[in-house]
């Protein structure tokens, strides 16, 4: 793979820049990417999938992504299962298709087992064309890094903290929180959470927006202003949900 090129993590899945999440690894393909990252030492890229711009047949990626930093890895038979953090955001200015096709591809038909069983990443190498531009199994990606502009003033911050208050007090009541502790637990997740930095509105935004859609748009928005109109374009729903 091309030393400059960032691997590609392609999910139905959005992460932002400081979110904790928990991946199970299992496709042959990702074991190849994780052994890579890890190896060497080097973050990946998680990136919403796009079933309308495949990539050698595989779905490939949305054109905004986030770095993924693995904080924790541990393997179980041929399962890897990984603790990533959020770091930059990123664009994806060129895809680097996978040496193979899908399994449901005619051309792999005979690498899959009776019983669906897919093959292991020795197998599927041993099937790559010798004069094929890209050995990986993984979508990689030529990316440039985005920097996040601006700062939060007061009133957004006490917007923000608003919203926490009303998410984590409705969470609080439904685990039967008695009201000291539960306010204390609000005081100090606004604390933790709500400053003049950009990664305010990511960690407020973890939250409450569970839409791919909606984290996508946040994703892609470049400064505070357009990431709050996105924030507060997708936001009623969920508060209804509270009142």
């Amino acid at each position: 793979m091309d030393e400059d090129a960032l691997p590609l993590f392609v999910l139905p899945m959005v992460l932002f820049p400081g979110e904790i999440q928990e991946l199970r690894v299992f496709e042959p393909r990702y074991r190849q990417m994780l052994d890579t990252c890890i190896l060497d030492e080097r973050p990946f890229g998680l990136v919403l999938n796009d079933s309308f711009t495949p990539a050698n047949g595989w779905d490939g990626p949305r054109r905004h992504g986030c770095e993924a930093e693995i904080v924790h890895h541990e393997t179980r038979g041929v399962h890897h299962f990984i603790t990533i953090t959020g770091g930059r955001r990123f664009f994806v200015d060129e895809v680097i298709e996978p040496a193979l096709p899908p399994f449901n591809d005619p051309s792999m038909a005979e690498l899959v087992g009776d019983e669906g069983m897919l093959p292991d990443v020795h197998t599927l190498m041993e099937h790559v064309p010798e004069d094929h531009p890209n050995p990986a199994l993984y979508i990689s990606g030529k990316v440039t890094y985005l920097q996040q502009e601006g700062v939060l003033d007061e009133e957004t911050q006490e917007y923000l903290k608003d919203i926490v208050r009303k998410v984590v007090a409705r969470a609080g009541e439904n685990m039967s929180i008695n009201e000291t502790m539960l306010s204390e637990w609000i005081e100090t997740i606004c604390e933790e959470n709500v400053t003049d930095s950009v990664q305010s509105i990511y960690n407020i935004a973890a939250l409450c927006l569970d839409g791919l859609e909606a984290r996508q748009q946040l994703l892609a928005s470049s400064t505070v202003e357009e990431m709050m109109n996105e924030f507060n374009e997708h936001l009623p729903a969920f508060i209804r949900e509270w009142e």
